[in-house]
């Protein structure tokens, strides 16, 4: 039997009628057409109610141009999850910044908001809020430490796109909210992502950024006589290429939402209906959050147990995973932050990630995790 991949983006067939249009164009850089990237934008602004949208070439990059935005200079103290990517962490060290990491929850794997406060000092300059596997962390309390000590809320809604906490979007409720389009990711580009804007204060800043640290894109709306250097910034901004594979799956989002959700649903039922103390089934849902079905993973008894059905998924063809190595355990991270995640720790030792793509041979995993955990 063919092999049950982790991952398979799935493409609409207008992705091949946009490119042709980037290739027919005169100017295919972004600044020169902005046909497609202008779309993306307003799409985006529109369907999650943001004040600015500005599509990125990479979450890695959004986060980044965060760190600029909220001006991090050496000292200041970041906090956010261990249980992350290590973008998260590279965005602001890469300006100077510490991050100060705080355990996760147990039931979401997201930042515990219970632990923040007293992670803060007089250094501290934001908080990251990871929403993990699209699951919204608890963003009204994050919020309000976040006013309390006048600290930047910065989320990164990698995983996150078009989730919901308590009516809003992610990504939207903090001072500046990051996307991917990543192959992994619901939406994908292939590579890109977004920075979400919901402070004015940030608009005429980030075009800065984005555009290698020029007014550019004043001079091309005929605003300014010329263009020239006004700030720091960097190339930013993705391909025309990029912004057109991304308006097809934009304009699909619906479909790509529908499908994910009936693949994570089969897999909760099918699980619930296994008597077996091996793993945990988590809801991940309340009423608080709707999730946009990024993600579907089970917590393992033990790391041994992990091991077993890793190699017997494996084995057959079936590409399981786990997920990040905790960045307070790395060579880097620890540089950083010496203290013990208990929950953070286990939960990372014993977490697995399952296949979830449009298209899948589901069955077939399904029928395997029954025959492993009923042994």
């Amino acid at each position: 039997m063919p092999k049950v991949v982790f991952n398979n983006p799935f493409f609409f067939n207008n992705v091949r009628k946009n490119i042709d249009k980037v290739l027919k164009t005169k100017i295919k850089e972004t600044t020169g057409g902005k046909v497609f990237y202008k779309k993306s934008c307003t799409f985006l602004e529109k369907k999650l109610k943001a004040k600015k949208v500005v599509i990125t070439n990479s979450c890695t990059a959004a986060l980044e141009v965060a760190a600029l935005l909220i001006d991090v200079k050496s000292g200041d103290e970041i906090i956010m999850p261990s249980y992350t990517f290590v973008s998260t962490a590279n965005a602001f060290v890469l300006r100077g910044g510490k991050p100060v990491f705080v355990d996760i929850r147990n039931d979401n794997l997201n930042i515990n908001e219970n632990l923040i406060e007293k992670s803060i000092t007089k250094k501290t300059k934001a908080i990251i809020a990871v929403h993990y596997a699209g699951v919204p962390c608890e963003m009204d309390k994050i919020i309000k430490i976040g006013k309390k000590y006048n600290l930047f809320i910065i989320e990164d809604a990698a995983q996150a796109i078009f989730s919901k906490y308590k009516d809003k979007f992610c990504g939207t409720l903090g001072d500046i909210g990051c996307l991917s389009f990543h192959e992994t990711k619901n939406i994908t580009s292939c590579e890109g992502g977004a920075i979400i804007l919901n402070k004015k204060k940030f608009f005429k800043k980030a075009s800065i950024i984005c555009n290698k640290g020029t007014d550019r894109e004043y001079f091309n709306k005929s605003l300014r006589k010329y263009y020239s250097w006004r700030g720091l910034g960097s190339s930013y901004i993705p391909s025309e290429i990029t912004c057109a594979i991304l308006y097809s799956q934009l304009l699909n989002y619906k479909k790509i939402f529908n499908e994910r959700k009936k693949i994570w649903y089969k897999y909760y039922l099918a699980l619930k209906k296994i008597n077996t103390k091996l793993i945990e089934n988590k809801k991940l849902y309340s009423k608080d959050v709707s999730i946009n079905y990024h993600m579907y993973f089970i917590i393992c008894k033990d790391f041994r147990v992990r091991t077993k059905i890793l190699n017997a998924l494996n084995k057959i063809g079936i590409i399981s995973t786990f997920h990040y190595i905790p960045l307070h355990m790395s060579k880097i991270g620890s540089m950083y932050f010496k203290k013990k995640l208990n929950v953070t720790e286990e939960l990372s030792k014993k977490i697995i990630r399952l296949p979830l793509w449009i298209g899948m041979n589901q069955n077939k995993v399904i029928e395997k995790l029954k025959k492993v955990l009923n042994n």
